[in-house]
């Protein structure tokens, strides 16, 4: 297992290291640090791995999202499951022709192997005939869950995800939410911004209740 220093010793910039392994162990003591991978420049042909932890992180307060009556009209007409289709749901999230694309076949391979090992978690979005339309995916570490990615092929599908993982969370005591960084569209669903030391007291808080 990759260590990773204190928080004390990191830059004073979104990018905190390169290199290291996405073996589970490390992995897990990633997220434990307040750290998550992700290609150097999201370019697929850089196999040296970044670390990020951003100096403004985005989370969702549980309380906080938004469901708009479109949300909710769109939650009648799918049907949610869990787990139950992880790497197809990473790979509807690495669809090659999605802007700003960064999941590579070693994530899909490191991620895969963490849902094995009951630490990566999957929301799935089905319509009426089964077909997988949306979902979404990340790491649940006691009271934290680390949001990665997620996808819709149809409308609304990503945020009915949302909403399910919320409910979800919600009744099994996880206290934080993680989405890395708050980006427009988060932010019209209750998304918000906090500083690194603000986010590793959540954090600190969360893996230790």
């Amino acid at each position: 297992m990759w260590r990773f220093p204190p928080s004390r010793e990191w830059p004073q910039a979104d990018l905190v290291g390169r290199g290291a392994d996405l073996q589970p162990s490390t992995l897990i003591a990633a997220y434990r640090s307040g750290i998550f991978p992700m290609p150097t420049d999201f370019a697929f042909d850089d196999s040296d791995i970044a670390w990020w932890s951003p100096i403004r992180r985005g989370i969702l307060p549980l309380d906080n999202l938004r469901i708009t009556r479109s949300m909710r009209r769109s939650s009648r007409k799918y049907h949610c499951t869990e787990n139950e289709q992880f790497e197809r749901v990473m790979r509807g999230c690495a669809a090659p022709n999605r802007p700003g694309g960064w999941i590579s076949e070693q994530f899909i391979d490191a991620y895969v192997e963490l849902h094995n090992l009951g630490w990566a978690h999957s929301i799935e979005v089905l319509d009426d005939s089964g077909t997988l339309v949306g979902g979404l995916y990340g790491v649940r570490i006691d009271g934290l869950f680390a949001g990665e990615s997620m996808f819709h092929l149809a409308r609304d599908a990503s945020k009915v995800a949302l909403m399910h993982l919320v409910d979800q969370l919600k009744t099994h005591a996880v206290h934080l939410l993680d989405v890395q960084w708050l980006t427009p569209h988060l932010a019209t669903l209750g998304a918000i911004e906090v500083s690194r030391d603000d986010y590793l007291g959540r954090l600190a808080h969360a893996i230790t209740a």
